[in-house]
Order: structure tokens, then sequence, then C-alpha cells
């Protein structure tokens, strides 16, 4: 068995939140480049191995026929180029769908620099693609990884995102038009091994979305894994916490209709790793609450701590038949710990004569992190 991150067999989740188990595995952990943050890079001392394509082909239907996974999640070092590691990634997928009719799920990680003919191919039987821009900044990227830029791992984005919108309209007039990364393309960088801040990050992220209609960018924390100079020390905590706050401000931007300025901006640069990004947006504006939950539009809903998209639609659906009191709202899934600081039902109303610093510390004392027994210091190091 693996994890989020590691190899093996890994659990993920859908857009409407069903776990389905992919077995997530290297084609090869050869490469010839020498990405300082990067275990498999060419001049750490490891063992190299590779899987040949029918390997990972029988290896994958023999799992699927067990009932141990229901997909595939393939990634690769380089062999020698990028066109010879991707002919191959583009191979197991290809021989899946055509010789066994695997009707599971595949996501090819696939490799900056292949040919465009090659992404197109990778399209027509992956389920989604994705192109890691492994480190948030040029400059971050230029300090650990020279060899590599964001010019080539940008224009395969754009390739992809051209190819899905063509093989769209094309479907449109012509049926047997064949389906092009059905489940879109996505990215990933590694958050923690250079000194960007969360703004930073963000910024980045937010202009993926944007311009290339990603469907998801994974955060990755850095695990130390070198002795260098522009690294973090070995045995620097990986940032677990950090990590989350980033997929709670992602979630934030894509499904709360929340502005990425809104949540960092040049006066907050860094995310506050003690409390969730919209309780920290609801404290640094008080003035929006409290919110009277009986009156308020859907949008000013989400913006409460402790409601969620899901509860925002029960809140907005229940008041049509009666007004809603803190009891009502407990039965509906709201977390009140956080939630009743900020909204104005019957004959409650959120508190407002508390300056925001004392609020924070009476949430936090009223409540406990799961992460926190793993905060770390990681942003100090560059201070």
């Amino acid at each position: 068995m693996g994890d989020s991150s590691g190899m093996g067999i890994c659990h993920t989740y859908t857009e409407d939140g069903r776990c389905v188990s992919l077995l997530k595995i290297l084609l090869t952990n050869h490469c010839i480049y020498d990405c300082l943050y990067c275990v498999s890079r060419k001049s750490n001392n490891i063992k190299r191995a590779a899987f040949t394509v029918d390997e990972v082909v029988e290896l994958t239907i023999n799992f699927y026929r067990r009932n141990y996974i229901e997909g595939l999640f393939l990634s690769s070092g380089i062999f020698k180029d990028a066109d010879f590691t991707m002919e191959r990634l583009v191979k197991v997928a290809k021989k899946l769908r055509q010789e066994h009719k695997f009707n599971g799920y595949i996501h090819l990680k696939t490799i900056p620099g292949a040919r465009d003919e090659l992404m197109r191919e990778a399209g027509l039987y992956a389920d989604r693609l994705s192109v890691n821009l492994e480190l948030p900044t040029s400059s971050g990227l230029k300090l650990l990884a020279p060899d590599k830029n964001h010019k080539d791992m940008i224009k395969p984005m754009a390739s992809i995102q051209q190819d899905i919108l063509k093989f769209k309209e094309e479907k449109k007039l012509i049926k047997s038009t064949p389906i092009f990364a059905p489940a879109g393309q996505s990215s990933q960088m590694i958050i923690g091994a250079t000194n960007e801040s969360d703004l930073d990050i963000i910024k980045t992220s937010s202009t993926l979305y944007q311009k290339f209609n990603l469907k998801r960018v994974y955060f990755s924390g850095y695990v130390p894994v070198l002795e260098h100079q522009n690294l973090p020390m070995l045995g620097t905590p990986v940032p677990l916490v950090r990590e989350n706050r980033l997929y709670q401000t992602d979630w934030l931007m894509r499904f709360y209709q929340f502005n990425p300025q809104e949540i960092v901006n040049e006066t907050y640069p860094n995310l506050d790793l003690e409390i969730d990004p919209k309780l920290s947006w609801a404290l640094r504006n008080r003035g929006h609450f409290p919110v009277d939950v009986n009156k308020a539009d859907y949008h000013m809903i989400l913006r409460i701590p402790g409601v969620g998209v899901k509860s925002a639609k029960k809140i907005v659906a229940a008041r049509k038949f009666g007004a809603l009191n803190l009891d009502k709202l407990r039965k509906l899934g709201i977390a009140m710990n956080r939630a009743q600081h900020f909204i104005a039902c019957g004959n409650h109303i959120g508190i407002s004569d508390m300056d925001s610093l004392t609020l924070r510390q009476m949430i936090l004392q009223n409540g406990k992190s799961k992460f926190s027994a793993n905060f770390s210091p990681q942003l100090s190091l560059f201070q």
C-alpha cells in the first residue's frame, strides 16, 4: 500500500467525493536531470530500476482484475530524452486500452519537451494529463534545477488545452471524434524547497487556472533529500500545515467565490498556519459580520467560517420553510464552534464588540487542529 505522495496503491478522491484506489508508480527512476529537490536526480547515488512497457501493463491489469485498483497513475524519470520517455508512457496507455480493453482511470504525467504529436496521442488514451510546474517561480526553478525552465513546462499546458477545446468542437460536428483527456489536465508544485511566499504560490496557481483551465493544481510539501546551501537543512519538517492551508485557499478560489487577493496580498503575503484561510479573512474583515443567515445571499453565507458549500445550499433551501435558529443550523451540519461568532439568527447575534485578536485566541482555545502537533518552522528559515 502507498500514500498520497509515495508509490504503491494510493487513495484519491473524485470531484463528487468518491474515494478511488490508483496504482501509482514510476516507469523508471533513471533521470538525465540533476534537480536538487528530487531523489531521482542523476547525481544521487541510488539504485536505478525501470519497468518495461509490458511489465506495467501486466501489473495494472492483474491488480485491476483482482479489484485492488480502479486506475493507474503513471509518472517517470527521463531515460535519455523527453520523446524517448513519453513514447513509452503512451505505449503503456495504448496497450491497456486497445489490447486489454482497460476501462479504468489513467493519469499520465507528461514529459515537457516531448513532441506535440506524442502529447496528443497520450490524450487519446489517458483520462487526465498533467505537466508538473515543479516550483512556483522561475527564479526558484533556476536556483534548484538550472537545466529546466518554466517556458518548457508552460508550452505543453497550452498545447493540451488547445487540443481539449479542438476535440470538443469537432465532437459537436462529428460524433465519431474521440474524447481527448476527458478529465482535463492538472499540475503540481513543490512548496517549501525555495523561499517563495504563499502569495507567490497562489499567484502562480491562479494564473494556471485562468490561462489553461486546469482541473486541479496540487501542492507537495518538500521532503529534505540533500544537504545543500540552497535547500532547507536535512531534518527540516515537511511543511504539511502549509500544504493544507494552500489546498484550503485553492478550495476557496474554486468553490467559495473568493478572489486570490482577498486571501493573500502584499499586506498579508503568507497564510496563517494556526487558522484556516476563511477564518483568517473573516477576522480581517469584521465589518461584514455578523451575517443574518435568514436574509443574506448565498455568496455572503459562503463566507461564514464553518459553513461549507453544501451547508450554504442547505441554509438557503431551509429558510424558505421558516426562520432558522442555532439548533436548526446545528442539524444542518454547520461547524458552530466557529460560525456562531459570525452569524445572526433569531435571538442570537454574533460577537461584534470583541477585537479580532482576542476572538482568534478564543476560537483557537475552543477548537483543536488535526495539525497541532505538526506546525512547521520552515517559513522562518528564509526570514
